[in-house]
């Protein structure tokens, strides 16, 4: 990517605010303050903090002259304003300006139906791009490789990306890595009760689970072996390991089918919410 390549980031939240700092921090893509601008009446401390480390603009809202050669738009807001938000740019955006979308649940077919006819691509990260560890992953409509790679050079910054050819995908994609998060968050909220309650400290207990999951992580990204080889690894027949596997596999399924059961439910709510504009 050139210098001089021009964005405009719609929405200045914790999502927005990740890929921006990371813009600007990594200095990937080629990004400065003077090709960036962020559009949100009220940014959050992370944009506040980039306009008093590096100078970017932030406006209310996307002007003619802000708009006026424009390389990319990349809307960053929540999914029920999205309609709201395009009302106000979506004269004012040149025709050949690319549109990324990271807002859950809104097709490519929507959001053609609000910016007209031009290259656009969904993508679905996740919380962990805030530390640069997270995972995206992107469709596109016809937007042409150039823009792809501009794309994934981007988005880079927030950790892995990968693409996808169907967009019906995007509902699965959310369901797993895009909600999966929560789900881990809820495993050490559940780990660290469970430690409290057999009698250790609460904040050794929440120690313990959150270092536990930090490491199994680590050691899943870094041993080259599978899931079912690591929890097979450390779980010896008729040892401790195996007395709570055998609780958290039994009755009905256990543990798998209940996630089996939560990432259906959520894909089906990314479904709904692409079919329901203004109802989230």
């Amino acid at each position: 990517m050139t210098q001089g390549f021009r964005i405009a980031l719609i929405g200045g939240g914790n999502m927005g605010g990740a890929l921006a700092a990371g813009w600007l921090r990594t200095k990937r893509g080629g990004i400065t303050a003077d090709d960036l601008v962020v559009i949100d009446p009220n940014p959050g401390d992370v944009v506040q903090d980039l306009v008093a480390q590096s100078g970017i603009t932030v406006l209310p809202e996307l002007t003619a002259d802000a708009a006026a050669g424009l390389d990319l738009v990349v809307f960053a807001v929540k999914p029920q304003v999205f309609e709201q938000a395009c009302a106000v740019i979506a004269d004012r955006l040149p025709a050949a300006t690319g549109v990324i979308s990271i807002m859950a649940g809104v097709t490519i077919n929507r959001m053609s139906m609000a910016l007209g006819d031009r290259p656009i691509i969904r993508a679905m990260p996740n919380t962990a791009a805030a530390v640069g560890a997270g995972v995206t992953v992107c469709v596109a409509n016809d937007a042409g490789e150039a823009l792809e790679k501009t794309v994934t050079r981007l988005l880079k910054v927030a950790g892995t990306v990968e693409w996808v050819s169907d967009e019906r995908m995007i509902g699965a994609v959310t369901a797993v890595s895009g909600s999966g998060p929560a789900y881990v968050f809820l495993l050490a909220e559940a780990l660290a009760g469970a430690a409290f309650a057999e009698g250790l400290p609460r904040e050794l207990a929440d120690k313990l689970a959150r270092e536990t999951i930090i490491g199994a992580g680590a050691l899943l990204a870094k041993s080259g072996k599978s899931p079912q080889e690591l929890r097979r690894s450390v779980t010896s027949p008729g040892g401790t390991t195996q007395a709570a596997v055998d609780v958290l596999m039994g009755g009905g399924g256990g543990l798998p089918e209940l996630v089996r059961q939560a990432v259906a439910a959520a894909e089906r709510r990314s479904r709904q919410m692409g079919q329901e504009p203004g109802k989230r």
